[in-house]
């Protein structure tokens, strides 16, 4: 696979532009992920910084996608995958199953998903706010494989063009915490945190 799934380039240097100027919110659509019915996504953080973020996955908003993350944390495929791009205020993106994984060449990372098929868009009325976790994807909006990123901040612009799949609800010290990347190299990571293992709770 050699496509790069990561948020669109255009729409990446947008937010970096725009961060400054939005107030974090919590929509009531937020609000019901926070209050949903699971399952959970147990991250447990590994490298510069250590600890566990505990994930939300929003079923009832993106039922296909949330499966296919669950299958792949059941099936230990998210363990050892690095946080390969992180841009300070912005967000951290892991997930690339293929390319990604620690004590290997990481130079692909990013730039691949997993042995399951690309996922149709499930786009929503939630807000990019702080915490919210999206699929990554290439400029193809039903690109969607195995890849997310978590924000740090909010960022109005992802709305409606990236599907979210949850939220942070414990562990966010975490995720502020993970080792940033280059901003002028697009947010690459240098030795970049782990996830060491990932588990689903119901």
């Amino acid at each position: 696979m050699s496509r790069d799934r990561f948020i669109a380039g255009g729409l990446f240097a947008l937010g970096l532009a725009a961060l400054g100027g939005f107030a974090l919110s919590q929509s009531a659509v937020a609000q019901d992920v926070i209050d949903g019915p699971g399952p959970n996504l147990m991250i447990e953080v590994a490298g510069s910084t250590t600890g566990t973020i505990v994930i939300d996955l929003a079923s009832d908003v993106a039922p296909n996608h949330v499966a296919q993350i669950t299958a792949l944390a059941q099936e230990g495929a998210y363990d050892g995958v690095v946080f390969h791009r992180v841009i300070d205020g912005f967000m951290a993106q892991t997930g690339d199953v293929e390319f990604g994984k620690t004590g290997g060449d990481l130079s692909g990372a990013g730039m691949g998903g997993s042995s399951k098929p690309d996922l149709a868009a499930e786009f929503s009325s939630m807000t990019f706010d702080r915490g919210v976790v999206g699929m990554a994807r290439s400029m193809d909006p039903n690109s969607a494989n195995s890849q997310f990123f978590i924000m740090f901040g909010a960022a109005p612009h992802l709305d409606g063009q990236y599907t979210v799949v949850g939220r942070v609800i414990s562990g966010m010290e975490v995720v502020d915490a993970i080792k940033k990347g280059d901003q002028a190299a697009n947010g690459a990571v240098d030795a970049p945190d782990y996830m060491a293992s990932v588990t689903v709770a119901e």
